[in-house]
Parts: C-alpha cells; structure tokens; sequence
C-alpha cells in the first residue's frame, strides 16, 4: 500500500480565485487547521507577490511545525531571495520554482528557445538548493508539453537537485488517460524520477481534475496538489478531500492512501469557505450540504435497513456529526474553552474572553445554540489587530410606501466617532450609501449574499460581499440574528481589508 504525499495550495492557487482575498491571521488559521489535518506539505503564498504576501508566508512559517511550509517562486533569483527570507523561520521549509515548458508559453510568453528554457531550469534548481535542501520545480503547461521535451527538462533538473518534480495540467486540458499517460513515459524515459517525489497539479477547467489526479496516482505520482474545496483559478483546481476520500473508499482499486487525518475534513472545508466567502454548493462531494443527505422514499427506506445500501462514505468519517446542539446560557467560560478546541481554534486566552462575551450575547438572542452558530460567531471574532473602522450602530427607517433611510455610527481606528445617513433603493442599499458617506471610501458592490448559517426563525444570517476599488478587490463577512447588522458588518470589514491593503503590489498568479 502506498502512502502518496499532500501538497496543499489553498492559500496560494486557492487565494487566486477571483474576489478571494485572505488575511494574513486568516491563512494562519487556514495553516494550523491544514496541519490539524495531516497536510504533508502547505504552500504558504508567492513570498515575491507583494510585500503582504511575504508577511503572510513568515507567519505561517513561524506558527507551523508539523508540515512542511512552501513558497512559490518564479526561475528568478530576486523571487527566491524573498521565499528564502520569509521562511528562514520555518521549521521544516521548501522551494517551489517553476518555469513555463510548453510550446504556447515558450513562444509567447517567454520568448524563449527549448534550449533557453532547460537552461533556466537548470540555473533555478540550482540556485535554489544554495538556500534549500527540498526543492521543487514545476514546469508550468506540462500537460500541452512535448513529451521528449518534457523528459529532457525534469532529467536536468533532477540532475541539479530537485527533490520534486511536478507536472501541472496548468489550463486543465488533459483527459484521465492522456495525464496518466505522461507520468509512465517519464518514469520510462526518465529512470532518476524514481527517486524523487513526482507529483501531479490539476485544474478543472473540463471537470476533470480530481479524475486526472487519480489516474497520476495509478501512473506512479507520489504526490497530489491540490485546494480544499477544490477553489482556484478559473474553474479552480482538484479537490484534495474528493482525492483523499476516492483513495482512501477505494484503497482495494488504488492500493494507495494519505496519511489525512479524515475526521478534520469538514471542519477544514467550512472555515476555508467561511474565510474565503466561496460558498460550498450543497452537492458538492464530501463536503456539500447534501453529499449524505437522502431524500428518496425509496433511498431513505434501504438507508433504515443497511446504511451501506446508499452510503459509501459514513458522514462521521469525515467529521460530520448529527447532534449540534450542546451549549447553552447556562454554560461557562471552561466548557466554551473546551468546545472551541474540539472544534479546531488555536485562540489566545484574550480572543477566547471576546469570543465567550459574544457567545452569552447569542445566547440572549437564540434558545438554542449549535455547533455552526459557534463557527460562525467565532471566525467572526478572528479579526485581529486594529481596524479602521467598527460599526457601532445602524438604524433603519423602511416602510413599503416610505423612502428607505438609514443611520450609521463608525467608531474610527482612535477611537472617534462618525455619523451618517442616505436614502437608497432599498435597506442594504441605503445602509452601504451611509457606510459610503461615513468611510469616505468610492467602492463597487460586485456580490452579495446571504446564507442561514442554521435553522429556525433566530437562525443566524451570515452574509458575504465583495467589493471592487479600482485593482483590489476583497471579501467581507458579517453574522447576527439580523440579516442587515450582518449585511452592514461585512461592508464595513470589506471596507477595512480595502484600506489595509490598498497600495501593495498585485499578487502574480499561475497555474
């Protein structure tokens, strides 16, 4: 049985999805929740992407320690100078270099021969292990790549010290058959590739990508990349719990497995989704809504006789759980502590106080608290250092006859105070005109939504934005029993994301 290695690229090619902006404390605790999870290796960011990528890497690097912490570079030596400063700290540490190969990049994006191209390899690979002793090299559109091409490419950079190699599928293009087919070429033209770890990078712009990676696995890849919740550029890339689940329900078919920890599935898919504001389609496999639910009469009756009549996958094997409803008012400090923990946060005994003082806050709004409600309440929590601005009050003037108007108090980073009003086409409308006028911010309204995080007539809302300013564009997510406090509180953090990282550079992105 063979054990194939994890390679997460959530908080790199997953950040890449369009709107997705992550905090550096939020990858943080993307980070810890992905060791949690028994990730081998976790690619922090682009360290040379801006100066608050570079950041968010060294804070991973420092809290991590079980996994492995990765940056990506480009084959240029001023990239990995970054990667190498921002993971100086990290316990166990790697590069990630990667470099164009098929014929479409080399002559239009590089302007580049193949002799040019194998000789930047070689430069890249060896220039990174002066910093690294794990390296690994990419070679971006592989997949539409010559295959007598592609061997002489990794046959060099192995030569020169990489310890892994991997072979994306950049724009997913390829078929399971044809990507299968490119890893047993390699190991048949390339003999040395069976001493390094060779790894697939799927993406799913045909549907295929958990397909393609699946079918590296049975060609030899010794390493599967991935996203939770399978987000990413585009159609976004394979979903590392749908690989994980087909391998491990299918382990009489594959012979192989990962060393995940399954149970931490569905808690590490929801605070991915919480945290990014991409929202989870209830089918989706492993983690949807509905992937154990039944609703046929006829499923639903063999079900009751024998589980396994309709259910290949227990919902418990992945972290699901049927009984939610376990706090109360009456609960203390100590068991919310202990919940908290169960649930996966790793908070400092000042977030815990914050979070427990808007815990009793619910549970005078609420007759009965669940496991979601505490999720939500508390990512809501996680905002961490000073912000520009906090919304202290909103107040609403509606009437199906009447002009909605709205009231605002923005309590500022010192500590002022400021108000305003406007009249809109509708509430959340004239509640963001205010939120306008208060902040002074021009901003673009380019999503809303709202979801009910559980069920009921007090259910919490929990609403997400996105706004656009010019080339920013960021996620905000508020949550309250009231859907227009929540709609005003992510205004208001999307709002404050755009100010914290308004003027840093524009993440460079591949595939």
């Amino acid at each position: 049985m063979r054990t194939i290695e994890i390679f997460d690229t959530t908080l790199r090619d997953g950040e890449q999805s369009p709107g997705v902006n992550i905090s550096t404390n939020e990858k943080v605790e993307i980070a810890l929740q992905l060791e949690k999870l028994g990730v081998t290796r976790i690619e922090a960011g682009f360290a040379a992407a801006s100066p608050g990528d570079q950041k968010s890497v060294a804070e991973v690097a420092k809290r991590v320690k079980n996994s492995t912490i990765v940056s990506l570079a480009r084959a240029v030596k001023d990239d990995m100078d970054k990667a190498y400063e921002a993971l100086r700290n990290a316990q166990n540490a790697s590069l990630h270099v990667f470099l164009a190969t098929s014929p479409i990049h080399r002559q239009y994006k590089l302007n580049m021969s193949k002799e040019q191209v194998l000789e930047r390899a070689v430069e890249a690979v060896t220039y990174a292990k002066k910093y690294f002793s794990e390296v690994q090299f990419s070679a971006e559109d592989a997949a539409r790549t010559e295959i007598d091409f592609l061997a002489q490419v990794v046959e060099a950079v192995i030569k020169a010290g990489a310890t892994t190699v991997n072979i994306p599928d950049t724009v997913g293009y390829m078929t399971p058959i044809q990507y299968g087919q490119i890893f047993s070429d390699l190991r048949r033209m390339v003999p040395a590739a069976e001493g390094i770890r060779l790894s697939c990078h799927c993406h799913d712009d045909l549907g295929m990508a958990v397909a393609n990676s699946l079918a590296a696995v049975e060609a030899g890849a010794t390493q599967v990349e991935g996203t939770i919740n399978g987000i990413g550029e585009r159609a976004g890339n394979a979903a590392l719990e749908e690989v994980a689940l087909a391998l491990e329900t299918r382990k009489d078919y594959y012979q192989a497995t990962t060393n995940l920890t399954l149970k931490e599935i569905a808690r590490t898919s929801q605070l991915v989704s919480r945290l990014t504001g991409m929202i989870v389609p209830g089918n989706k496999a492993v983690v949807g809504a509905n992937a154990f639910a039944h609703e046929s009469g006829i499923h639903q009756d063999g079900v009751l006789k024998e589980v396994t009549t309709y259910e290949i996958i227990r919902p418990e094997s992945v972290g699901f759980k049927s009984n939610k409803l376990v706090l109360g008012k009456h609960s203390g400090r100590h068991a919310f502590k202990e919940k908290l923990i169960e649930l996966g946060y790793h908070l400092e005994q000042e977030e815990v106080n914050t979070a427990f003082a808007a815990f009793k806050v619910l549970c005078d709004k609420k007759k009965e608290i669940s496991d979601d409600d505490i999720l939500a309440l508390v990512d809501t929590k996680m905002v961490k250092g000073q912000e520009a601005f906090q919304l202290e009050s909103v107040q609403l003037s509606y009437g199906n006859i009447s002009v909605p108007t709205a009231s605002v108090r923005l309590l500022r980073a010192d500590g002022s105070a400021v108000e305003e009003a406007a009249i809109g086409n509708g509430s959340v409308d004239s509640i963001y005109k205010a939120i306008d006028r208060a902040t002074g911010e021009d901003v673009t309204l380019v999503d809303y939504k709202i979801l009910s995080v559980t069920q009921g007539k007090d259910a919490l809302g929990e609403v997400f934005v996105r706004l656009q300013q010019g080339d920013l564009t960021v996620t905000g997510r508020g949550v309250s029993t009231d859907v227009l406090e929540a709609s005003a509180i992510a205004y208001v953090r999307a709002i404050n994301k755009i100010l914290e990282r308004r003027g840093e550079a524009v993440p460079v992105g591949i595939g």
